[in-house]
């Protein structure tokens, strides 16, 4: 079969959620109806997304501790003294001192730039790696619906085949009272009625299971779920897929960013080499108390000091140290940079597991829904037929069995093409709240990063940002942004 012989038609987007998400957010005892209900909240409260984004804030800062390096240090002293030196006179002197000094950098060799560009490139990767936690939560959730909904069928089935079996036995009881069954019919529909009821018990326990586990991750337990809806994006062939993650995938762009921060991090470790250049300013005043007649030193004095300095400082010699930094910060970018295409490779590897799993899972629910189907048909005939005394009690009991198992392979199959579509989708860098609900607010980074990139800013920090990026290389490459060309090498892979 060829790539293309398998084709998935891109599924319409989900729609906003509902009143009862609203009242839920706000406290309210509201139960999730729908998978968009689920993801919302979710979305609003999962502590493993909450705690990714107070990282990703944490990170933010070190942005304005990079910058924090243009602008100028401030530091205020204060000392008193109690001299008493041992002479003729024996006199103490007491004095206080108290300063005011400032310094200025003008030029660290670029090493306040490559700084900035490191601390934007982490930035960008945790961006990244927030938005593959929020691709693992949605699979989370869309696991723990679809988990619940399975188990709610098979549970319906479970309790279906129990009645069925009941009345099958009272019927084949009543017929043997008749002399019209034997002994042995009465022995098997007991038989099935126990595997059955033992069936029943099973399926409660695992729905309650999966409820746990649906609670744990949305933060609620569920109630009667609505059928999941279609998932949108879906693409119509594996190349299109690969093409897709090539520019979405999370872990490609992240690995990009980080290697873009290891090479700022070389230029840092270079900038210890290059000359740089301050300004250094101090006040200071003394205030000295005296009580020597003999000396003329009676009283209190005072005397204030003002420097003023430009200093400029080049390395000479450091042991071979920054040397050392230099080529280990090399070696840590070679490094970023063989990771980009390990993401790649894995990447391809993930997108192509899923291409195939979703196109089992497609056959399978197609070939069960027809078993199924043909199943419910042969029952009906077997009980028919049973009654003008063609068939057997254990023929029917028999079809009966096979029918309730082809529902439940059904209900298997479904629940694994859905996962399967959503598992595609987090390995191509699609599977976002925007897609699967678009009328719920997205989180949004940048608008937290503004919040803060300001801080302890002064007038002139353009200026002296200006000066310390001459000598210090062309900005960063671009990182793949999402939308841009840039299609992953498929190395081959095809469908079954």
């Amino acid at each position: 079969m060829s790539d293309h012989a398998i084709q998935f038609r891109p599924g319409r987007a989900v729609g906003a959620a509902g009143l009862a998400v609203a009242l839920a957010l706000a406290g309210a005892a509201a139960r999730a109806e729908t998978l968009q209900d689920a993801i919302a909240l979710a979305y609003q409260s999962n502590p493993t997304l909450q705690a990714q984004r107070a990282q990703l804030r944490a990170l933010d800062e070190t942005y304005v501790q990079a910058r924090s390096g243009l602008r100028p240090q401030v530091t205020a002293g204060l000392e008193g003294d109690y001299q008493q030196n041992l002479s003729t006179y024996n006199q103490p002197v007491e004095d206080v001192a108290a300063s005011v000094s400032a310094t200025q950098p003008l030029y660290t060799g670029g090493q306040i730039t490559a700084e900035t560009r490191a601390a934007e490139a982490d930035i960008e990767a945790g961006r990244q790696q927030l938005r593959q936690v929020e691709a693992n939560v949605l699979q989370s959730v869309i696991g723990a619906y679809a988990d619940v909904r399975r188990d709610q069928e098979a549970l319906a089935i479970a309790q279906t085949n129990v009645e069925v079996l009941q009345s099958q036995l009272a019927e084949t009881r009543a017929r043997f009272d008749a002399g019209q069954r034997t002994r042995t019919d009465t022995a098997q529909a007991e038989a099935r009625l126990a595997a059955a009821q033992a069936q029943l018990s099973s399926a409660k326990a695992q729905l309650a299971v999966s409820r746990a586990a649906y609670a744990a991750v949305v933060g609620q337990s569920p109630g009667d779920l609505a059928p999941p809806p279609d998932l949108p994006g879906l693409p119509a062939s594996v190349d299109a897929a690969f093409d897709i993650a090539a520019r979405d995938n999370p872990a490609i762009l992240a690995a990009d960013f980080d290697e873009q921060a290891a090479a700022a991090r070389v230029a840092v470790a270079k900038s210890a080499n290059h000359p740089t250049v301050g300004l250094r300013a101090q006040v200071g005043e003394t205030g000295y108390y005296a009580n020597d007649a003999a000396l003329g030193l009676t009283g209190s004095l005072w005397a204030r000091s003002i420097t003023a300095s430009a200093v400029f400082t080049q390395p000479l010699f450091t042991g071979g140290l920054n040397q050392s930094r230099v080529r280990q910060a090399l070696e840590t970018d070679n490094a970023k940079r063989i990771a980009i295409e390990a993401a790649r490779r894995q990447t391809v590897q993930s997108v192509a597991q899923a291409w195939n799993q979703l196109a089992a899972a497609h056959a399978n629910t197609a070939s069960n829904a027809e078993q199924a189907s043909a199943d419910a048909v042969a029952f009906e005939g077997v009980k028919q037929e049973a009654g003008a005394g063609l068939r057997t009690t254990l023929d029917i009991l028999n079809a009966e069995r096979e029918l309730r198992s082809a529902e439940l392979a059904l209900a298997d199959a479904r629940r694994d093409e859905y996962l399967a579509g959503a598992g595609l989708l987090a390995a191509m860098g699609r599977l976002d709240v925007a897609d699967l609900d678009p009328g719920l607010p997205a989180y949004d980074p940048q608008r937290a990063f503004d919040h803060v990139k300001r801080a302890g800013a002064v007038p002139w920090d353009g200026v002296v940002a200006g000066l310390d990026a001459i000598g210090a290389g062309p900005a960063p490459r671009p990182a793949p942004a999402s939308g841009a060309a840039g299609p992953v090498q498929a190395g081959g892979t095809v469908m079954p």
